[in-house]
């Protein structure tokens, strides 16, 4: 009797084994829904159900446990999935062992924050579409909640196309006549001054080293656009002036050059900051400069992502999982990085082959990471001031867009890697 116990015992794990169900959910051209995939993989994780990603399989695949409520949850949402059984996923991880592939495991649903101001502007922000698109969660923070130590509870932030240096985004030769602006300005200060600060430009520097500590600490950085440079050159400024006086009342710092501090930045070192109001532009980070006419046709505009080890860089390789690896590029305040002026211990994870123009990078400070992206909408060329939010409904396999929510998946990977 107990012999026979064995063998049945044995027989069930053998056919559980062979028949146990799973959800694939493709990441590569057979995707109907590529943006949303990446809210279903974030709501399994909020079940508290582990989620695998297969790196550099089929596009970034995503793997977890079949329940009947996941595949109606992936047919409500417009996903692509496909069922596999235990022995079809023994196949996918041979693969995935001898090839340039790699399993990470997806644990936890990060908790995600907005920096984002409470009064609407405008002009969207790609981030914050691509969450709501995705059916992701995230609570919106702005300059009190930042100084109250609010960073703390969460594990990902992104930056709203923010002006850290107190100039206003540089919008004053077009805009400073227009109503959005001259409230968006009164608003500053009236914050900046309930805040304890006699200037907006002290203030935001504050918010600035408050998201440089919650990093150091261990938090995940994303920022696009104009908030990538403007941080930085916010950070190298916490000691001088480098706001003309139609930002502040007073003139600049004539040393302010001398007296950044380029150690406290994230990314770039050595830029040399433009100071007059009447140029749309920051510092020479941004490439082509903003002020210059389109210098490139939108049609040849692309760039490149990088190709990494998945097995021995995880971490680049999570950041560039897509379906292609030639994306179209797009504009913003700050379109690209010069390579220059980016410093050498951050990794380069696209650009424009054969340029020194650079769109997407990667790097660590403290415990945390940080990853800034050029640009303002992956499906938006110029995406100019008052032009309607794109309809992710409309680019629901965006190439660029999916580089956006590599980055709200990726704190939740765990640090040591899957075996077979």
């Amino acid at each position: 009797m107990k012999r026979m116990a064995k063998w049945l015992l044995l027989l069930f794990f053998l056919v559980n084994g062979v028949w146990a169900q799973y959800i694939l959910i493709p990441m590569d051209l057979s995707q109907t829904d590529h943006l949303k995939a990446y809210g279903i993989a974030y709501w399994v994780l909020k079940q508290g159900i582990n989620v695998e990603w297969l790196l550099n399989y089929r596009g970034g695949s995503f793997l977890f446990t079949d329940t009947k409520g996941f595949r109606d949850e992936c047919t409500l949402r417009g996903v692509r999935y496909e069922l596999k059984n235990g022995a079809q996923v023994n196949k996918i991880y041979a693969e995935i062992e001898n090839n340039n592939m790699d399993r990470v495991l997806l644990e936890k649903a990060p908790k995600i924050a907005v920096y984002t101001p409470p009064t609407s502007l405008p002009w969207d922000d790609a981030v914050t579409l691509a969450l709501d698109y995705a059916e992701i969660k995230y609570d919106k923070v702005y300059d009190k909640e930042v100084l109250d130590g609010k960073l703390a509870n969460y594990d990902w932030l992104h930056l709203h196309h923010e002006d850290f240096t107190g100039q206003y985004g540089k919008f004053w030769a077009a805009f400073h006549n227009q109503p959005w602006y001259i409230r968006q300005q009164m608003e500053a200060e009236k914050l900046a001054h309930e805040l304890g600060f006699k200037k907006v430009s002290k203030e935001k520097a504050a918010v600035a080293v408050e998201i440089r500590r919650f990093v150091v600490n261990g938090g995940f950085l994303f920022a696009m656009c104009s908030a990538t440079d403007a941080l930085d050159i916010a950070l190298a400024a916490q000691h001088t002036d480098i706001c003309d006086a139609v930002f502040d009342g007073d003139g600049i710092d004539p040393d302010y050059q001398k007296k950044l501090d380029y150690s406290q930045c994230f990314a770039f070192q050595n830029f040399k900051l433009i100071t007059d109001p009447s140029i749309y532009e920051f510092s020479n980070i941004d490439v082509p400069p903003s002020y210059m006419p389109r210098v490139r046709d939108p049609e040849s505009d692309y760039f490149t992502l990088f190709e990494f080890s998945a097995k021995y860089d995880p971490v680049p390789t999570m950041l560039t999982q897509d379906h292609v690896n030639v994306i179209k590029g797009f504009m913003g305040q700050t379109t690209m990085f010069r390579e220059e002026l980016i410093k050498p211990n951050v990794t380069i994870m696209g650009k424009i082959e054969g340029t020194d123009e650079v769109k997407y990078i990667h790097g660590n400070v403290g415990k945390g990471t940080f990853t800034f992206y050029g640009g303002h909408d992956p499906e938006d060329y110029t995406h100019r001031v008052g032009d309607p939010p794109t309809d992710l409904s409309l680019h629901k396999n965006s190439p660029g867009y999916r580089l956006i929510l590599n980055n709200v998946l990726f704190p939740a990977a765990k640090k040591k890697k899957l075996k077979t």
